[in-house]
């Protein structure tokens, strides 16, 4: 069975960097802005919500997630705290949710193309995926070949004989149900998509519940007494514009409450590098 071959730290000198690969900074955004052709506030369960993305530097692996998170939304925190547009807004329960995306990176479950060996099977079964462009998801040799890492390729097979068992009778989604393993969250390269990931396939993050713990606790000791005492928790989402998963959870609500939180997906599509966000409500 092929495997990804480079550890955390793996580096070579053709690995790109963001200046060998082109990279383009990200659209400016203000730090309280949403990001263009996004909304900033939405309707959920009858209150009135800001998802205010945060703009980062780019993840990589062996990065301290928690350590880094809580920096980005300890600012953010600050700075919405001394605008008239959110004044208030800290006296109830909030919220931070981030991208599993940059979780997944920074464990160094994300994989440069080049390290990943595709075998025939991998190949083979990645024809069969139907592409959106949305994600490529497990429409390339890369991710399946993750996917038969991470699951076996026998269970894998089943899960393919299931799709096609399923789509005969009208039934969608069986794949990834006889799969399991968070096959589901695992996504490859999109040409859109901002360095590493453009040129990366990655498997789901590692113990999101956990990671979404130790963000909630070391943001509350971060914080002054106020916010820090209504931080009601965070979020890891897989979110695209396609549908939203939870994968950590550390709140007082229930996941499908962020999933409808962020059904438009503010953290957006493209190049925005804003995979964080702190969520509050406020008046209707």
């Amino acid at each position: 069975m092929s495997k990804p071959t480079a550890g955390a730290n793996a580096t070579s000198a053709a690995d790109p960097t963001p200046a060998d690969d082109g990279e383009v900074a990200p659209p400016p955004k203000g730090p309280l802005a949403p990001n263009a052709g996004k909304s900033l506030t939405i309707e959920v369960e009858g209150t009135r919500w800001a998802r205010v993305p945060i703009q980062t530097a780019l993840f990589a692996r062996g990065d301290q997630i928690v350590e880094k998170v809580v920096a980005y939304a300890t600012q953010t925190v600050e700075c919405a705290g001394a605008s008239a547009e959110f004044a208030g807004a800290f006296i109830e329960p909030w919220y931070v949710v981030v991208s599993e995306k940059i979780v997944a990176i920074s464990q160094g479950r994300s994989y440069f193309t080049w390290e990943i060996n595709p075998g025939a099977s991998a190949r083979f079964l990645s024809r069969l995926v139907q592409r959106t462009p949305h994600g490529i998801g497990l429409g390339s040799p890369w991710t399946m070949q993750l996917a038969i890492n991470e699951a076996g390729l026998p269970r894998i097979l089943l899960a393919a004989a299931a799709s096609v068992v399923g789509k005969a009778i009208g039934r969608r989604g069986w794949f990834y149900v006889v799969a399991g393993h968070r096959v589901n969250a695992i996504d490859g390269p999109t040409s859109y998509s901002a360095f590493p990931s453009n040129v990366s396939a990655k498997l789901p993050p590692k113990d999101p519940d956990k990671v979404a713990a130790d963000i909630t606790a070391t943001l509350r000791s971060a914080l002054p007494p106020g916010p820090a005492q209504t931080l009601a928790g965070t979020v890891i989402i897989d979110s695209n514009d396609l549908g939203r998963d939870v994968l950590g959870h550390d709140t007082d609500r229930l996941p499908s409450f962020f999933c409808e939180l962020f059904r438009d997906n503010p953290f957006g599509q493209g190049r925005q590098q804003t995979p964080v966000a702190v969520c509050v409500r406020l008046p209707l």
